[in-house]
């Protein structure tokens, strides 16, 4: 009969060799090697966080419009949920009133599961945060008002959640499309495809979602994922004490 700490040996054993070669990339050597490596090198510098824009010509009466988007976080695990912070403001006089926002998610992407819009509030006297609902625009989803009011001291913020799909190679970087907002005083502005924002796709840390080949092996849970609720360890365990006791 094999004990209890020899399962668990046996597990923990199992379990770390699982999660090496979950973790570990192979790399080619020589050239081949080195041309992955300066391209993943490359494509990590030209991978920003956030952009940064402005507007001023006749439409904004000689003041200045800003533009910024954000992605929250740098990298993110498929599956896993991203947020895109976007802020429209303005620096002088003018009161510009904003109409609508849209945002334009990673190509991909499916649609919001959460979004919300920090705004100026006469009841609230500043500004206060509310739970938006998007709608379908183009390539994008977009959020509508009657006018939000705006200067130099209150700009406006939306924030877009999004699920990363499952099916994203690890290692990869995404980028976002851009944004387009409308509204009065040369606030409106049409940037698509340059507000952007990316983040790099990292494999899952324990505990978040694990899919397929643990399940392809039997080692998965019914709906073919493995969650924090049962650790690769405690599968393992179970799974090699049960073949070590077939045989004792």
């Amino acid at each position: 009969m094999v004990h209890k700490p020899m399962r668990r040996a046996f597990a923990a054993a199992a379990s770390a060799a699982l999660v090496a070669t979950g973790l570990t990339v192979s790399v080619g050597v020589g050239a081949a090697g080195a041309a992955e490596a300066a391209e993943a090198e490359t494509d990590a510098v030209a991978c920003s966080q956030t952009s940064h824009r402005t507007k001023k010509n006749a439409s904004t009466w000689g003041v200045t419009h800003t533009y910024d988007k954000t992605v929250t976080t740098a990298e993110a695990a498929p599956g896993s949920e991203v947020t895109y912070k976007i802020v429209v403001g303005t620096t002088g006089i003018g009161n510009p009133y904003l109409s609508s926002i849209i945002d334009y998610p990673p190509d991909g992407f499916g649609a919001p599961v959460k979004a919300t819009v920090r705004r100026f509030t006469a009841a609230a006297a500043g500004q206060s945060t509310h739970d938006v609902t998007l709608v379908p625009s183009g390539s994008g989803y977009k959020m509508s008002s009657t006018g939000i009011f705006m200067n130099a001291s209150n700009s406006v913020t939306m924030q877009v959640t999004y699920k990363v799909p499952d099916d994203v190679p690890v290692g990869s970087t995404v980028t976002s499309g851009g944004i387009k907002t409308g509204g009065t005083v040369g606030i409106g502005h049409s940037l698509p495809g340059v507000l952007t924002a990316c983040f790099t796709v990292r494999a899952p840390n324990p505990g978040e979602t694990v899919t397929g080949s643990l399940d392809d092996s039997g080692l998965g849970s019914s709906d073919g994922q493995l969650s924090s609720t049962g650790s690769i360890s405690d599968v393992l365990g179970d799974t090699i004490g049960r073949a070590i006791q077939s045989l004792s």
